[in-house]
């Protein structure tokens, strides 16, 4: 194997590990206050809104609601079920079958 190949490859590996690992190290050891924890909670919640609002909502940076949005329209249906289930694998599925569902019938 080529040197350099090795040494980027280390390099890589520590780039992306070091910085996850060291707060996870250093914060597993520190009992942090609830309201620190309550707000830490929301922060998966926040981030996945922050990827899918764009999709569902926007086309060509402007607002598309329709009942020609796919995405809006299949959103539907996965919001619902994720509200009722609260699970993670039922909502993908059903997010899944919608898009199938809703873009057959939209297109």
């Amino acid at each position: 194997m080529d040197k350099k190949f090795v040494i980027s490859v280390l390099g890589m590996f520590l780039v992306t590990y070091v910085p996850r690992f060291l707060p996870v190290f250093g914060l597993s050891r520190v009992e942090m206050p609830n309201f620190i924890k309550s707000f830490l909670e929301y922060i998966p919640v926040a981030v996945l809104s922050a990827l899918l609002f764009p999709t569902i909502f926007m086309k060509g940076n402007h607002l598309f609601i329709s009942y020609k949005n796919i995405f809006l329209m299949a959103s539907i249906p996965t919001v619902l079920v994720a509200y009722k289930s609260r699970k993670l694998f039922s909502p993908v599925i059903v997010g899944i079958i919608s898009y199938i569902l809703t873009s057959l019938v939209i297109n």
